[in-house]
């Protein structure tokens, strides 16, 4: 089943002398090269009011109407699952995802996710596709998503993403004492001889995160890591490249470790720990529809506050 949506846009300048198809690709990044290339040879896109051609150069700068097909998505059922909304505007919600939440159902996770939630709070989500969902988070990370309400939200913010848009700072906890701050720029890939995880490949995509030093403790540093790209396990992945493993992590961790001086107390803190120490703080992006800043912060969790407490008392 699926429902036609009128999209418009218009072809950024800097991609003249590009092939239409190749122009659509980066104009409407949320859809397939496939779906878009069917959508062409089916005279669904319009150039300047007339059918585009797949292979015809582009100027820069005309304006294009799409008749996007999409396809409702009926497979995921909603379910009454409490969602903690940090803003609630008619084009996107901004959603303080709890840590051992999953996103996007899938094997093993067909119900209890953050999509089944939102479908049960929002039932127009399901002409979207992946029920709005911009950007997603890590099971065990805690934070701030956006999740789109109208195609057209969904279209600016998905391209906001691609071109770098969207601010998004993360608070971690790393083992280590980190000096100061600076940039990773490493590429990101598969790792070679385990494919659950991700790692540092010199021929994986860029990946580029900034750090700064928020407090230092005896053995550990909190920092706050601003994405300039997206990959997959991305801050988890750099920072274990830097020997500053992120707390709790069971992909990257690198095992269990207690500082010298660590009181019980302390002690019974880190074992409880039981995820990464990894929290989406500040989400920041232009309006899909206005224009205005739109910023929100997602409070710290609660467990990961009592671990900074304890943390402060060696």
């Amino acid at each position: 089943m699926s429902d036609t949506e009128i999209l418009e846009g218009c072809i950024p300048m800097n991609m003249g002398g590009m092939r239409c198809d190749a122009a659509l690709a980066q104009t409407f990044p949320q859809f397939s090269r496939s779906k878009l290339s069917a959508w062409l040879k089916d005279g669904k896109v319009l150039i300047e009011g007339r059918v585009a051609r797949p292979r015809e150069a582009m100027r820069g700068g005309e304006r294009v109407r799409l008749s996007a097909e999409v396809e409702i998505q009926t497979i995921d059922a909603p379910e009454d699952i409490a969602l903690d909304v940090l803003i609630e505007d008619p084009d996107f919600y901004i959603i303080n995802k709890p840590a051992g939440l999953v996103v996007h159902p899938g094997a093993g996770n067909r119900t209890g996710t953050l999509v089944n939630a939102l479908l049960h709070r929002d039932p127009a989500l399901t002409a979207l596709p992946r029920a709005g969902v911009v950007h997603r988070l890590d099971k065990d990370t805690s934070g701030a998503l956006v999740v789109a309400r109208t195609l057209e939200a969904h279209h600016a913010l998905v391209k906001a993403l691609a071109l770098r848009d969207i601010s998004r700072e993360y608070l971690a906890l790393v083992f280590g004492r980190v000096i100061a701050g600076g940039t990773i720029d490493a590429p990101i890939g598969r790792h070679p001889t385990d494919r659950l995880r991700m790692a540092v490949v010199e021929n994986g995509k860029p990946a580029v995160s900034h750090y700064r030093v928020v407090e230092r403790f005896a053995a550990h540093t909190l920092l706050r890591v601003a994405l300039e790209t997206g990959r997959t396990h991305q801050i988890r992945v750099h920072l274990a490249h830097l020997r500053w493993p992120i707390v709790g992590d069971p992909l990257y961790g690198g095992g269990f470790r207690l500082p010298a001086g660590a009181s019980e107390a302390l002690r019974e803190v880190l074992r409880g720990f039981k995820r990464q120490a990894l929290h989406a703080e500040t989400l920041a992006f232009a309006h899909p529809r206005t224009g205005e800043e739109v910023r929100a912060t997602a409070p710290v969790p609660e467990d990961f506050k009592a671990m900074l407490e304890a943390l402060r008392t060696i």
